[in-house]
Formats: structure tokens, C-alpha cells, sequence
């Protein structure tokens, strides 16, 4: 697992969601530094996975 894969998790876990918001224009800074930041790791770990040739769909495997 990529640092970018764990960080991506992380974000899901620990941050808010704020897909509810219609309008991002009508974001407060704080909400948009998170969106900004989701949008980072999100691209950076997409970026990893193909580097290492594997889907997005298939991700990271859990060690069992």
C-alpha cells in the first residue's frame, strides 16, 4: 500500500463528506481547503496505481 493509498483512506474515515453542498462556490475556506486536499491525495494515489500498472477498480488489497 502506497502512502497516497493511506492517506486516501484516511480522508474517507476521518474528514467530512461534503458532496451535499450544491453550490461549491458557497463553501467556507475550511470546506474548501478539505475538498482541495481530497482532491490531491485522490489524484496522487491514482496516479500511483497506474504507475504500478493495477486499475482503480482493483485498489489496494488488505493483507488478510
Amino acid at each position: 500500500m502506497s502512502i497516497w493509498g493511506l492517506l486516501a483512506r484516511l480522508n474517507k474515515v476521518l474528514l467530512p463528506s461534503i458532496h451535499k453542498s450544491p453550490d461549491l462556490t458557497r463553501l467556507s475556506g475550511l470546506q474548501k481547503a478539505i475538498v482541495g486536499w481530497k482532491m490531491y491525495v485522490t489524484y496522487r494515489h491514482l496516479d500511483a496505481l497506474e504507475g504500478r500498472d493495477q486499475s482503480p477498480l482493483e485498489g489496494d488489497k488488505l493483507p488478510h
